[in-house]
């Protein structure tokens, strides 16, 4: 920079007395004053650059620069408060513990954004491979994209961690326990596999009705989808007794109940389609 700057003076002081004189002796001078003024001022813009001479002045690359900037802003796509609550500063998700990983995931799914969702729950999952949630989340991501064997493998990890001791009492692992077991089932049955859905929809319906509203929610899903396969399978009163629990506690499901004891045929044989999306 300072080779640039010499450069530049001995320009000027080249310069001054020629264009002091033509401005002041010469005809219309000061018109050939800012003509070559400018002229120069654009000829040293387009010098500065060429990658060539700006090497030469010991100058950045503009370039690298650019691409360097790119790099950064694709590695530091999440903010996160610092200290002072009104600066936001950004952290790549490398450095995002597998719990953030998750939120920052549901976020996305939330809005439709799988494809970008599933990299960071693989990442959450490298990093904490016995993470229930993210192995329940990143199943259910996968069936809804229709991919029944791996979302099986995900949720199959997903009950095996909530079951390797005894079947789980905190009231978060019961509710994981409900949701993996409910796609697990659905995931099978998609493959035609209906034992091993029905092993796992099955699972539900012996765990005690929750008290806490989403995961009673979920509980009623989750015999919803078990009275429907039943049925299907020819299992009509089990599918009806089952039925009847979700009636009373949604009467929407009245109309599959009376669809079950009317035996029409007309029951609905997937109802997933329709159930909630909650991660």
């Amino acid at each position: 920079m300072s080779l640039l700057l010499q450069y530049y003076k001995f320009y000027l002081d080249c310069l001054t007395l020629p264009i002091f004189f033509i401005g002041y002796c010469v005809p219309q001078g000061s018109l050939v004053y800012w003509v070559t003024n400018s002229s120069l001022t654009l000829i040293q813009q387009l010098t500065l650059k060429h990658p060539a001479v700006r090497a030469k002045l010991g100058l950045p690359d503009k370039v690298d620069r650019r691409e360097a900037s790119d790099s950064e802003k694709m590695s530091t796509s999440v903010f996160t408060p610092t200290s002072t609550p009104e600066k936001l500063k950004q952290v790549s998700v490398q450095d995002l513990s597998p719990k953030e990983l998750l939120a920052l995931s549901v976020q996305l799914l939330s809005k439709g954004h799988s494809e970008r969702a599933i990299p960071l729950l693989r990442l959450a999952l490298d990093k904490d491979s016995d993470y229930v949630r993210a192995l329940t989340v990143m199943g259910q991501t996968l069936l809804q994209k229709g991919l029944q064997a791996e979302a099986s493998d995900y949720l199959e990890r997903a009950i095996s961690k909530l079951l390797h001791a005894a079947h789980p009492t905190e009231l978060e692992d019961i509710d994981l326990l409900i949701l993996a077991s409910q796609w697990a089932g659905v995931a099978y049955t998609r493959q035609g596999k209906i034992a091993e859905g029905l092993v796992h929809l099955e699972r539900i319906a012996k765990i005690q009705e929750p008290e806490e509203p989403l995961s009673k929610a979920h509980y009623f899903d989750g015999l919803l989808l078990l009275s429907s396969v039943l049925y299907n399978e020819g299992r009509r009163a089990e599918a009806a007794k089952y039925l009847r629990l979700a009636a009373a506690y949604n009467p929407a499901f009245n109309e599959y109940l009376e669809q079950c004891e009317n035996d029409d045929g007309t029951l609905v044989s997937d109802l997933v389609s329709s159930r909630r999306g909650d991660y």
